[in-house]
């Protein structure tokens, strides 16, 4: 990039990246919606879905535990609360193994993590360290996926319901808070890298950032067609679904 954007500029390039690159394109993200996966199948994608899910407050803390802006931690802090709950309400790990546990998942089994996919495991990690290492601004920049989230939250609960009878509202109960939160999360993440991106080289690391976030959901979607879809090949000591 040689010339700074506009605030306007820089989200439409950030909504363009989204609308190539986010992972509602992928195959097995449609062929779960579409009612087109066995139970097994949806089992897999709810086991391994965990892996990201309980590790999302753990890079939430490694943002916090790095940031001299006491404005930026307090903002951040309302994240921890959405997904390990506090005193006045539940969570989005334990609303997630809810899920789990109507899809008739063992919940040591995926609170272990030990059955999930190694491709799962390595994208996972790698959004982790991405956060623990990389500037603040990249950091803030690589939760800009939340900006997608609310259309493929109500594909993913609109077209479970309408093809799954093994689910039902109260298993999908994980989504419709973050319909809510992921928004209100989005629209901070937004004004805050307009706001601090203020050189063209900062700019590209913001898009930069969201383009490996993407990534980063792309490749666990990858794994679990890979190990579930096609070729079907699954790596040893993963979860195998029942026949």
């Amino acid at each position: 990039m040689s010339a700074l954007l506009s605030p306007a500029e820089l989200e439409a390039a950030l909504r363009a990246i989204g609308a190539e690159r986010y992972h509602d394109k992928h195959p097995f993200h449609r062929l779960l919606h579409g009612g087109q996966l066995t139970h097994g199948q949806v089992q897999a994608w709810a086991l391994n879905r965990y892996v990201y899910q309980a590790h999302i407050p753990i890079k939430d803390a490694a943002l916090i535990a790095r940031c001299p802006d006491s404005d930026l931690r307090r903002a951040w802090r309302s994240r921890l609360a959405d997904h390990d709950g506090d005193a006045a309400r539940e969570g989005g790990i334990a609303r997630w193994l809810r899920m789990t546990d109507a899809l008739g998942l063992d919940r040591d089994v995926v609170v272990s993590m030990k059955a999930a996919l190694p491709g799962t495991i390595f994208a996972v990690e790698a959004y982790v360290h991405f956060v623990a290492g990389r500037s603040l601004l990249e950091a803030v920049a690589s939760s800009l996926t939340e900006l997608f989230a609310p259309k493929i939250i109500s594909e993913r609960v609109e077209g479970m319901l309408a093809n799954y009878d093994f689910v039902d509202r109260e298993a999908l109960a994980y989504f419709a808070p973050r319909l809510t939160e992921a928004p209100q999360d989005s629209a901070f993440a937004l004004d805050y890298c307009q706001r601090h991106a203020d050189t063209p080289e900062k700019q590209q690391l913001v898009l930069d950032a969201l383009k490996f976030k993407c990534g980063v959901l792309w490749s666990m979607l990858d794994a679990l067609h890979v190990a579930y879809v096609a070729p079907g090949v699954v790596p040893p000591g993963a979860f195998v679904p029942a026949p």
